[in-house]
């Protein structure tokens, strides 16, 4: 299965689109994390969904093929177009990288009291 995936819909003359990519999260941890993102195939996504963390890629990528799976009995087929919604993913990961970068050092170290 690739670490990324593209699948479309068409219904009543509109093509909806999903749009998921497998990324490692920061901080060289063995963590990884799913991105979908979803909504018309000529607009900008309406929903963006992380799913993880996993350990490893090898998890997240089960994850991934059982998505695909459960979407093409929705209709959903590969499609072949390129990424058009790459950046919004790339934010999505920096937003999650932060908020683990966070809750990282969040904590007080005081032997003294």
């Amino acid at each position: 299965m690739p670490r990324s995936l593209c699948l479309s819909r068409q219904c009543l003359g509109l093509v909806t689109r999903i749009e998921c990519v497998i990324r490692p999260l920061a901080g060289e941890s063995g963590l990884w994390t799913l991105i979908c993102a979803a909504g018309m195939a000529d607009s900008q996504p309406t929903a963006i969904k992380a799913q993880g963390p996993f350990h490893g890629p090898l998890v997240a990528e089960s994850v991934l093929t059982a998505i695909a799976e459960n979407l093409a009995i929705m209709g959903y087929e590969q499609s072949p177009d390129p990424s058009i919604w790459c950046l919004h993913m790339q934010s999505e990961l920096r937003r999650q990288n932060a908020e683990r970068g966070r809750h990282l050092g969040d904590y007080q170290f005081n032997p003294e009291t």
